[in-house]
């Protein structure tokens, strides 16, 4: 490719306007000379800045060393002696990153299947939004929710092979991303994943990805930059948007040790100056130039944090190849009428054993007590599948809250299903912030009246509705559906859906199943036909048959002879 006319060399002979130096604490180039040059190096270029007469300073980015070559073209400088070849180092840069974005350009629009190493499919946005990764080293994926971030991100590192890798997820979306590279990514060796546990640096075990969540990173600040890890993923990279933590620090140092970094969001948050410009300089250092001229010429005063035009900071980004988002509506036709995930996330393994420990008695009883009639039994039964049923829903409550504050902080319309009341009270506490209303049968009609049309109206954006409490609710106003409890009947789940989603609506509605390993998610999955990631049933879209009732009963004697399968250890253990 020809060298940009901007980019060519500076003539040697001529005058000289002044001198160019870096300045290695600061990490700038500096131009010291003719008011000429250096007041029209501040009016030209918002990233230029300056401090007093006679002097302006460029940060050393790579697209900003080609304005500054081509202010050299016209106002030639002496580079000092010292700085000549890590000038012509960053002279180099900008000519090798002009060049890959015409290559860029060139493109074609979507990429070629993955190979092998990816086990799955991708819709045609998805293998646009690959193309784009491949093309852009350093970039935010910002597609809406539930549009696929995390399966185009391992798309990516099966297409590139750049391992070992290192992900910065958020706590509760660990164990997820764990489940997925495992299903999504297959290596000829099998893929191996390493969850890193602790604030206390210790020797990692070789593996091809490593996952660590954000809380951790100040621990690890010095010791995972000389990892070696070759690319870097922050999944929901708005955790980032405040600078000043060791958080923060950590993930820039990280950063500047990888070549491939991507930040992965579904809430973009360009309208607010400062936290867009700390996550765009976590992925590309300086690439907005520095704070205080971004804010000057980009935002609604000297050091504010308001951009005056969202949009046009928007379209930058992407036409440098620094973001890529679409939207629900832009890929519409592409999207069935309704997306069913099933997503694993965490629970609080001590609270569960706390909420048991009765479920263990009751266990025993039912071991070793021959006297007990069928009645009683069946009873004991039920006792300990809704016991242990609602440990495992209080057990990951706080997780999927958090779930669905990323969903509302994100602008979405959340319908929450849940079955016990202890459930819903436990979201009440963790969600007060987002004014949620409550249909969980305890409600006057009156009081149900007016929570559904408090979420219609739009005065809330959280409606908290029970399992077996959503017939002849129209709640067309929710945009995702989350399960944080399951039912042991397809059909429910369908009739939940359908609160939001109608015959004739054109929008794709959203369904997340948010699921535990623990407890008694597993079996309820089995019995519905879930697996992780997918549907192999039609979750009750057709109409179900009449022994319905009698098969939840099956199931649920079902589980509790599991359940006591899977104790028995505990039991010899406490009689």
């Amino acid at each position: 490719m020809s060298i940009p006319a901007y980019l060519r060399d500076v003539p040697a002979e001529g005058h000289t306007y002044g001198t160019l130096s870096y300045n290695r604490r600061a990490k700038c180039w500096t131009i010291r000379g003719e008011p000429c040059v250096t007041e029209l190096a501040k009016r030209l270029f918002p990233g230029c800045d300056g401090h007093g007469r006679g002097e302006a300073r460029f940060a050393a980015h790579r697209r900003i060393i080609a304005d500054l070559n081509w202010l050299m073209l016209r106002y030639p400088l002496d580079i000092a002696e010292r700085d000549r070849d890590r000038w012509e180092e960053a002279l180099e840069g900008a000519r090798a990153w002009a060049e890959h974005r015409a290559q860029a350009a060139r493109m074609p629009e979507e990429a070629a299947p993955p190979p092998a190493y990816f086990d799955g499919s991708l819709m045609r946005f998805q293998r646009r939004g690959l193309a784009y990764l491949l093309a852009n080293e350093r970039a935010l994926l910002a597609d809406e929710m539930g549009l696929g971030k995390t399966v185009q991100a391992i798309a990516l590192l099966a297409a590139t092979r750049c391992l070992p890798a290192l992900l910065v997820v958020p706590p509760h979306l660990v164990r997820n991303w764990q489940r997925e590279l495992e299903r999504f990514l297959r290596l000829p060796d099998g893929v191996r994943v390493h969850v890193i546990r602790g604030l206390t640096p210790y020797p990692l075990p070789e593996a091809d990805v490593y996952v660590i969540h954000y809380l951790l990173l100040r621990g690890w600040k010095e010791t995972l930059p000389g990892q070696g890890f070759r690319a870097l993923i922050f999944d929901e990279i708005q955790e980032l948007r405040r600078a000043g933590t060791e958080k923060y620090s950590a993930a820039s140092l990280l950063s500047s040790a990888c070549e491939r970094v991507v930040g992965l969001s579904g809430t973009p948050i360009y309208n607010r100056g400062g936290e867009i410009w700390n996550v765009i300089n976590i992925l590309d250092f300086h690439f907005l130039g520095s704070w205080e001229s971004f804010s000057r010429e980009w935002c609604d005063g000297y050091g504010r944090g308001v951009v005056l035009k969202p949009d046009v900071l928007g379209e930058h980004l992407r036409r440098e190849g620094m973001m890529l988002r679409r939207t629900k509506a832009d890929v519409l036709p592409e999207l069935p009428p309704k997306r069913r995930l099933v997503q694993e996330i965490d629970a609080d393994d001590a609270l569960y054993d706390r909420l048991t420990r009765e479920v263990l008695e009751k266990l025993r009883m039912l071991r070793r007590d021959e006297t007990l009639t069928p009645s009683k039994r069946a009873l004991l039964e039920e006792q300990v599948s809704q016991q242990e049923r609602q440990a495992t829903g209080l057990a990951k409550a706080a997780y999927v809250a958090a779930f669905v504050r990323a969903l509302l902080e994100g602008g979405e319309k959340v319908l929450l299903f849940a079955h016990h009341h202890a459930v819903m009270d436990a979201y009440a506490r963790e969600l007060r912030a987002f004014s949620p209303v409550f249909i969980t049968g305890r409600e006057s009609d009156a009081q149900k009246d007016a929570a559904a049309g408090a979420f219609m109206q739009g005065r809330t954006d959280l409606c908290c509705v029970s399992l077996r409490s959503a017939a002849g609710l129209n709640l067309q106003r929710a945009t995702c559906v989350v399960f944080g409890e399951l039912d042991w009947s397809p059909a429910v789940h369908s009739q939940a859906e359908d609160r939001a989603h109608r015959i004739g609506q054109k929008d794709s509605l959203l369904c997340y199943y948010l699921v535990s390993p623990r407890g008694s998610d597993a079996d309820m999955q089995e019995a519905l036909g879930l697996k992780v990631s997918q549907f192999l049933s039609l979750m009750g879209d057709l109409p179900m048959p009449a022994q319905e009732v009698q098969a939840q009963e099956r199931y649920a004697r079902a589980h509790v002879r599991r359940l006591m399968a899977r104790l028995d250890m505990q039991l010899e253990e406490t009689i």
